[in-house]
């Protein structure tokens, strides 16, 4: 028993840390640590598990950003519904895909992604932006569009996406970076909720292993908030760190996934 409730803590500690101290990126690690270190032999219930998991943490994140107003409600309301369809099609497009080769492409997506952590984004754009009726047919559009795209995404490999939320929001509707953080947590927990509930559906859910996780990353998520508090002046270099970190351990499951297939 010992040997299946610490990995699964500890992994999820793990997660949470990364989340608290810099900020997202962190749900991107949660399946190669249930395959590599808690022991999942199957990758499809390692997604489904990460699902909850992810799910869990974005709703706990999203009370604070809420009450800091960093929320804009009606953009989030349509880009976290049109993204639950792409997830739908997503999720089930990933489970009809062999275990190893979707591990393989979950290593080139780490890969992309630490790559994109590593362009410097800046936190300019518009604060009072709203979806009204006058403001709507130029927004609709590109919420919707960009919703189901990166909804399909999260849903095939059973991430939160928030590194693609962001960029997605902002790009929809020139929103600053500190709203499109707070914003993003909605769709998170939504395409986080449809992925997991298309894996619960087809039992590829290990709802022990879940909860053990989630634990894991209330701990470590509380310990992330504090030493990110006192390293808050090198938080850039943090994040840097953290996107190659995410880049070798890509690298790895990569490897990982494409030798059983050589």
């Amino acid at each position: 028993m010992a040997f299946t409730w610490l990995p699964a803590i500890g992994s999820g500690a793990i997660v949470g840390l990364v989340l608290g101290l810099v900020g997202g990126g962190g749900s991107i690690l949660a399946v190669p640590l249930l395959v590599y270190v808690v022991g999942v032999r199957s990758p499809h219930v390692a997604i489904g598990t990460s699902a909850i998991a992810v799910t869990a943490s974005a709703l706990g994140n999203l009370i604070a950003h809420w009450r800091a107003q960093n929320v804009k409600w009606r953009c989030a309301a349509v880009f976290a519904s049109a993204g639950v369809l792409g997830a739908f099609l997503g999720s089930a497009a990933g489970k009809a895909i062999d275990g190893q080769k979707l591990l393989a492409l979950f290593g080139v997506l780490m890969i992309a992604v630490g790559g994109l952590m590593l362009v410097r984004r800046t936190g300019e754009g518009n604060p009072d932006v709203r979806l009204t009726h006058e403001t709507a047919r130029e927004l609709l559009p590109q919420l919707v569009g960009i919703g189901v795209a990166v909804g399909m995404f999260s849903g095939f490999f059973g991430i939160g996406g928030g590194f693609l939320i962001v960029p997605g929001l902002m790009l929809a509707t020139g929103m600053p970076l500190k709203s499109a953080i707070g914003t993003s947590l909605v769709a998170v927990s939504a395409f986080g909720a449809a992925t997991a509930a298309s894996y619960a559906v087809s039992g590829m859910i290990d709802w022990r292993l879940a909860g053990l996780f989630i634990l894991g990353g209330l701990f470590g998520g509380t310990a992330g908030v504090r030493l990110g508090q006192l390293l808050a002046s090198r938080k850039g270099a943090l994040s840097i760190v953290f996107a190659a970190i995410v880049i070798m351990v890509g690298a790895y499951v990569v490897w990982r996934g494409v030798s059983p297939l050589i």
